[in-house]
């Protein structure tokens, strides 16, 4: 079986929305690759994220801003032979997008990527305090590029 490569946009979308989190990977201060879980949402080429205002994470992104984010769903654990473990596999579905972030400053922008976070999670809309929206931070990822890959599927 053979990686596919995955070139129809709304397939890729469809794997990207079936995700409950994504994996933000940046470069740290010492040049490190450095990987966490999100939740996410997204909408239109964009990836909305939200975090403390405060954090390696953030010290990362004020000094570079580049950032790549992995999506994967589907896992299956499939094989030729039950006693040959080189036969084992996992079937998966994944996308693969880099971009460059960018800062959410405006609370009524912020409500928005919230929301569009949320809708991710729930059917819910729901509002926010001045307080909430001072001390979270927003930013969103402007996709550049996108690829998305499929074994077993």
């Amino acid at each position: 079986m053979k990686n596919r490569v995955i070139q129809l946009k709304e397939e890729i979308e469809r794997i990207i929305r079936q995700c409950d989190v994504c994996s933000l990977a940046m470069v740290d201060l010492d040049n490190r690759p450095y990987v966490i879980p999100m939740n996410f949402g997204y909408e239109e080429d964009v990836v909305y994220l939200h975090s403390s205002q405060t954090g390696k994470k953030m010290d990362i992104l004020a000094k570079n801003r580049q950032v790549s984010l992995s999506f994967s769903t589907d896992h299956e654990l499939r094989w030729q032979s039950e006693k040959v473990a080189c036969s084992y596999s996992m079937k998966y579905r994944s996308v693969l997008a880099s971009g460059r972030v960018e800062f959410i400053e405006d609370p009524d922008e912020k409500v928005t990527a919230l929301n569009i976070i949320m809708k991710n999670y729930t059917d819910r809309e729901f509002t926010y305090n001045a307080p909430a929206l001072r001390e979270v931070a927003v930013f969103k990822v402007v996709v550049e590029k996108l690829e998305g890959r499929a074994y077993g599927y």
